[in-house]
């Protein structure tokens, strides 16, 4: 008897609760959510240069190493020199040999004229000695711009980096003959700092990055680099350049952002993810993702009235990040939705809060007492079917 009262207690604590269901609650709050693009983009170098030498020659040394890091105007490699010293050479005798000619050539010129003055000579002679200054004036010039051109293929002889970045693969060795015509060349440079990404932007979304009047490309854009996983931000940039049309086969624009790479976390041809922020919305009414649901009506959330009844409500929705959503129109900052257990709700439904549920703790009381109560009675109903005399209950039993 003692426990079948116990089990009836504890039957009475749990047909006690009522009907109300349980669900999860979040409050409605304001903040500044941030209007962004995610896109695939490619990382390219900023400039990709082939050096190639500017005269042909015999390579006497690489100044290099494979995979280094050069700056603009640092020598790569040296060519033999030495014919380019004598055509320099050649060059400025020549020139020196028809200046004296054209400083002798005015001197008599001026002699000429004197003699006219005092009409001791023909004009003719005159005029032809003055065109024959002209004309070493002119052998002259052309003098001077062949030596410029040996002084300068002598310069070249000297191979410099003409950008700032990392040096490939070596392609030629000391001894061999290279010249300007070599395809491969003598190094590949590729800029990496700074450096861009190359990614495609829906044809919807290019009235968001087109400039205004006024306003430089890229004004105001961050962008970040995330790598595959979209965890780990690589590098943080800003947008800087947009193409001029539609790819009509894909219906996106090619657009770029530029990174200073400052660590080398970029390399070229790396596939990344870009997520470039486009604007922020300020004070935006935002709301867990789980709590906004969508029916046959529209868009709709369960609003929590008074503690206990949910209240179903239409809304419009705005934009959504991962967990955020934010709620355009139909609800205010500070009310709170549902986000669990609203699968089986219904408009005006009561339901209960987790740490509302009445009487959790005596249900929990009820239900023990209960079972040690049955369990008793059954030990001793058995004892008494078979015949047999079984020993008083314990102080705890009982």
């Amino acid at each position: 008897p003692g426990g079948g009262g116990q089990g009836g207690a504890g039957r009475g604590g749990r047909s006690g609760r009522g009907p109300a269901a349980t669900v999860g609650v979040a409050t409605a709050e304001k903040a500044d959510l941030p209007v962004t693009l995610d896109a695939l983009g490619t990382v390219t170098a900023a400039a990709t240069t082939t050096v190639r030498p500017q005269v042909s020659g015999i390579l006497q040394k690489v100044l290099f190493k494979e995979g280094q890091m050069v700056k603009a105007g640092q020598v790569l490699a040296q060519i033999d020199p030495r014919q380019f010293e004598l055509q320099l050479m050649q060059a400025t005798g020549q020139r020196e040999r028809d200046e004296a000619q054209l400083e002798n050539a005015r001197l008599t010129l001026e002699r000429y004229r004197t003699l006219l003055s005092q009409d001791s000579i023909a004009r003719q002679d005159v005029d032809t000695q003055a065109a024959l200054v002209k004309q070493l004036q002119g052998t002259v010039t052309t003098d001077r711009a062949n030596e410029g051109t040996a002084r300068l293929n002598l310069g070249y002889t000297k191979v410099v980096a003409p950008i700032s970045g990392r040096v490939g693969l070596r392609v030629v060795d000391i001894g061999n003959l290279v010249g300007s015509n070599d395809a491969a060349g003598i190094a590949v440079i590729t800029q990496l700092a700074p450096i861009d990404v190359e990614f495609a932007v829906p044809q919807d979304r290019v009235a968001d990055l087109a400039p205004r009047a006024g306003e430089r490309v890229g004004t105001g854009k961050v962008a970040l680099a995330y790598d595959r996983t979209r965890t780990t931000v690589l590098e943080k940039g800003v947008f800087h350049a947009l193409d001029n049309q539609v790819d009509t086969q894909t219906g996106t624009v090619m657009a770029k952002a530029r990174f200073d790479n400052a660590g080398s976390s970029l390399f070229p041809s790396q596939f990344v993810n870009v997520r470039l922020e486009l604007r922020t919305i300020k004070d935006a009414v935002v709301v867990p993702v789980t709590a906004l649901r969508h029916g046959s009506s529209g868009d709709y959330v369960y609003v929590l009235q008074d503690g206990q009844t949910a209240s179903l409500r239409p809304v419009t929705r705005g934009i959504a990040t991962v967990d955020k959503v934010q709620i355009a129109s139909g609800l205010q900052a500070g009310e709170q939705v549902i986000t669990e257990g609203a699968d089986r709700l219904k408009d005006g439904a009561r339901v209960t809060l987790p740490s509302q549920r009445p009487g959790a703790d005596g249900e929990h009381g009820g239900r023990g007492q209960g079972g040690q109560g049955w369990r008793g009675g059954r030990h001793r109903g058995g004892a008494g079917a078979d015949g047999a005399t079984s020993s008083p209950p314990s102080a705890g039993g009982a």
